[in-house]
């Protein structure tokens, strides 16, 4: 089933579109949460809320605005993001132990392949080096524009201008792909 054959019934709140949903972008989303929260089970029970935040907000996305896959992109991301700035995940992370860590990190590579696996790599590859790391702290690691600054010792308006001018310059690669 493809994307627009599946928009209508999630409209009409079919049963079956919920599945198909699921079963189409689970592993793509779950790829993006894990990769900001870093943590399996967290990022599961984030994976769950989206599903119910975008079954419940279908009717706010707008197909002149966005692709869908964007629009649920963004759901996750901010998500993900949510969680990771909570105080419970904070606290849990400040209680592990020391074999969370290696699985974490087996566990990682796999993501990276998965993200790979949807081709997002694959356009932020072609982008310039200061904006492949600005990409990936805002996007990909959660941080925010002020923690990017610092991270890159940057002004936080240039973050913000660079930031505009990637997104701008990715948006026109994937318009030639």
């Amino acid at each position: 089933m493809t994307q627009e054959e599946l928009l209508p019934l999630i409209y009409k709140k079919d049963n079956k579109a919920f599945t198909l949903l699921y079963d189409m972008y689970s592993k793509s989303l779950y790829g993006i949460v894990f990769n900001i929260i870093k943590d399996k089970e967290e990022s599961e029970d984030v994976l769950q809320e989206i599903f119910v935040k975008i079954w419940k907000n279908i009717d706010t996305y707008n197909e002149s605005k966005g692709r869908f896959f964007t629009w649920i992109l963004n759901i996750a991301r901010n998500a993900a993001i949510d969680r990771l700035r909570s105080k419970s995940l904070n606290n849990n992370r400040k209680n592990l132990s020391v074999d969370n860590f290696v699985h974490i990190l087996d566990y990682n590579s796999a993501t990276i392949n998965k993200i790979d696996a949807i081709g997002i790599k694959e356009f932020i590859n072609k982008l310039k080096p200061k904006c492949i790391r600005l990409i990936d702290l805002l996007f990909f690691k959660g941080y925010t524009q002020q923690e990017a600054s610092e991270e890159l010792e940057i002004p936080l308006g240039t973050v913000k201008t660079q930031n505009r001018n990637c997104i701008n310059e990715l948006r026109n690669i994937l318009k030639i792909s």
